[in-house]
């Protein structure tokens, strides 16, 4: 069990943390029963509050930087982490491009680098070009900078990031295809910084915390 006086966040930050989280995954706004119950099932493990049930919702960016507070450095943090579960599977949506964008105003923070990511934004109608390395560079080396301090956080993170590059396949949940992974993830241009967060948080799950992290290798 996680010690609250050990944890960088509080519950409900956390709780706030992993609903923005979530928000960004699901951005196409579907989100059944058997989703809700699964989400339940994660938060459980992760020893947020003892609750009967954790419904899952949504949360506004308002209500994000109110429970979220008023630190920048937690606030930076979540932004950095909602960046990377945005681009998770190779494809920056229009939709989560306008909530990430909802979430920086609302958290009073002026990221510049973000800029950069808008010509990785996907457009259904046109043909993707590649894009040139050194473009994504200052958003690299700003995502490379996500400080892993609270233990429920990095379990999550080693949860939702894989632990190896997967061949091409369809994420199906409950009978409904919810992400497509194309082949050859290294072809996201953020598969570095996904790599390198998961490695931190394994890395303070073992090191810093002395937890078994074999169920996540």
């Amino acid at each position: 069990m996680v010690n609250a006086n050990e944890s960088m966040l509080s519950d409900n930050q956390m709780i706030a943390w992993l609903r923005g989280l979530l928000t960004i995954a699901l951005a196409d706004g579907h989100y059944d029963p058997e989703e809700q119950a699964l989400v339940a099932k994660i938060t459980q493990e992760l020893t947020l509050p003892n609750q009967t049930t954790i419904e899952f919702e949504s949360i506004s960016a308002s209500e994000l930087a109110s429970q979220l507070g008023e630190n920048k450095r937690i606030a930076e943090n979540f932004l950095k982490t909602a960046v990377l579960v945005a681009l998770a599977d190779g494809v920056y949506s229009t939709e989560e491009a306008k909530i990430l964008h909802e979430y920086r105003e609302a958290l009073g923070l002026e990221i510049e680098v973000l800029k950069s990511l808008e010509v990785t934004l996907y457009q259904s109608d046109q043909a993707q070009t590649e894009i040139p390395p050194d473009l994504l560079q200052p958003v690299k080396t700003w995502l490379d900078g996500v400080d892993i301090e609270d233990p429920r956080l990095a379990r999550f993170l080693c949860k939702l990031i894989p632990a190896q590059c997967p061949f091409e396949r369809d994420i199906v949940l409950f009978n409904r295809k919810i992400v497509h992974i194309p082949p050859m993830c290294k072809l996201n241009p953020l598969y570095e910084q996904l790599v390198g967060l998961r490695f931190r948080a394994l890395s303070y799950l073992a090191d810093e915390r002395q937890e078994d992290v074999s169920d996540y290798l």
